[in-house]
């Protein structure tokens, strides 16, 4: 299987022939650094500890299950992609990953701007204290009352995704006697190598114009002539969960032949382009994804290239990672409830947590990791299951991994690599109450997004 593209499993209910699998591990005990926070290691009694706090005290403290973010290790990940590409482009982080008003106050600190796609992370970043000009507004379907909300707010660009959404905001724009920035997105007919959900530049879906056909150039066309518009840039976004680069070379190919057509056409050049984000991490110690200074490096190239064939000047380049800042830089804590064996299949392993915390394996077919955290093991290894106490069988967690044979219930389990999407897609199924997210660092631990009560769930049901 090829590792460049998010890995497509088998159905829920299917049993894996002998031979599907990997092979386990030498040492169960193991936390790859690959797939695990920078601060998560092991203490001399065997305990997974991270920012030096051991998980058990975690789970006392906090309860499970819980998602523990390392805040040295998410500072580090985005000072690492801002210094990638220097002064002279703009790293944008997708709030969609995971957003909360701390998360926007260390990127602030860190010099990262935000990107939000609805009224509720628009007022989560600006809550925060993050200056309205470092936020671009995306969205297939922006709301009258959001688009408003976000020109008074003095957003630096908002990212048109439809010829409706150009008359709507140039109208409101112009209603306020203003000119908002705006980046037109395009879909430049580039299959990427993802998941068919989370895969966004080819032409059969829902996000963009389309470049084929002529409708981007008609929309650029139409944007440029309205007063409330200043178009400053082309936007493409590709897809998630992407290891290889050739689908980016393709876009940028594409889009740097529209800015030049664009210039041909209207004589204006135009001085921005926005890539967007959609870079892979971890999940497993089999994935290889790349540093953000290699893919700085590579996505500036491209472009820098493209634009010298097209005898364009460079336009100024804005990415726009999330999971890639914040996806290895937290896990989800478990307990184990119940084991249940199935001779000559698997081993089933039940958690207090399930499909509400982690949907990403239900809809996407996503691969985890899991270790046992909360002791060490010489015991056997045994295929196992990880599932959730949702009443649905599609409710897994992991689908097959490898665990000790002794594993216990009430033994704390932990699945790294859960910080982005997974408390953004939380749900109440079954009426669970959504997980807090703690905040861990230097011996430290604090919670930035508290677990939901059965009070809160009884507040909004009104009779």
């Amino acid at each position: 299987m090829s590792r460049s593209a998010h890995p497509a499993g088998p159905r829920h209910a299917d049993v894996l022939p002998e031979g599907h699998y990997s092979a386990p591990p030498a040492d169960l005990n193991v936390l790859d650094p690959k797939v695990w926070a920078q601060t998560v290691t092991r203490d001399e009694d065997g305990v997974a500890t991270v920012g030096g706090i051991p998980v058990t005290r975690l789970a006392e403290e906090f309860g499970t299950p819980a998602y523990f973010l390392d805040e040295a290790d998410f500072r580090a990940r985005a000072r690492a992609w801002r210094t990638a590409f220097g002064t002279g482009a703009d790293v944008f982080y997708a709030g969609k990953a995971f957003l909360s008003r701390a998360v926007v106050r260390w990127l602030h600190e860190e010099g990262l701007n935000v990107d939000v796609c609805s009224g509720g992370e628009l007022t989560t970043a600006l809550s925060a204290g993050m200056p309205a000009e470092r936020i671009a507004f995306h969205g297939n379907n922006k709301s009258v009352d959001e688009i408003t909300r976000a020109i008074e707010a003095g957003v630096g660009h908002i990212v048109l995704d439809s010829f409706q959404e150009i008359a709507r905001v140039a109208h409101i724009a112009q209603s306020l006697g203003t000119r908002q920035k705006v980046l037109i997105r395009i879909t430049v007919g580039v299959e990427a190598h993802t998941h068919e959900f989370i895969a966004t530049a080819h032409e059969d879906q829902k996000f963009g114009i389309p470049l084929a056909g002529g409708q981007a150039a008609e929309a650029v066309r139409r944007a440029l002539q309205l007063d409330g518009l200043e178009v400053v840039g082309i936007h493409s976004h590709i897809g998630s969960q992407i290891f290889d680069m050739s689908g980016f070379e393709v876009a940028a190919h594409r889009v740097v032949g529209l800015l030049k057509d664009i210039r041909d056409e209207h004589g204006v050049e135009l001085p921005e382009i926005d890539l967007g984000g959609g870079l892979g991490i971890a999940y497993t110690s089999d994935d290889d994804p790349r540093e953000p200074h290699e893919i700085a490096k590579a996505l500036t190239e491209i472009v820098s290239r493209e634009c010298e064939a097209a005898r364009l000047r460079t336009p100024r380049i804005s990415v726009e990672p999330g999971r890639a800042i914040v996806g290895p830089t937290a896990f989800t804590l478990y307990e184990v409830g119940t084991i249940k064996p199935l001779d000559g299949l698997r081993t089933y392993v039940s958690v207090d947590g399930g499909m509400s915390d982690n949907i990403r394996t239900a809809l996407y077919d996503a691969e985890y990791s899991v270790a046992l955290v909360s002791r060490t093991s010489d015991a056997e290894p045994m295929l196992a299951r990880v599932v959730g106490k949702h009443c649905e069988s599609g409710d897994i967690v992991v689908r097959d991994a490898f665990l000790p044979a002794d594993l216990a219930p009430g033994d704390l389990i932990a699945v790294p690599a859960t910080g982005a999407y997974c408390r953004s897609m939380a749900s109440n199924y079954n009426h669970l109450l959504r997980p807090p997210v703690v905040s861990v660092r230097d011996g430290e631990a604090r919670v930035i997004v508290r677990r939901e009560t059965e009070e809160d769930l009884l507040r909004l049901d009104v009779g």
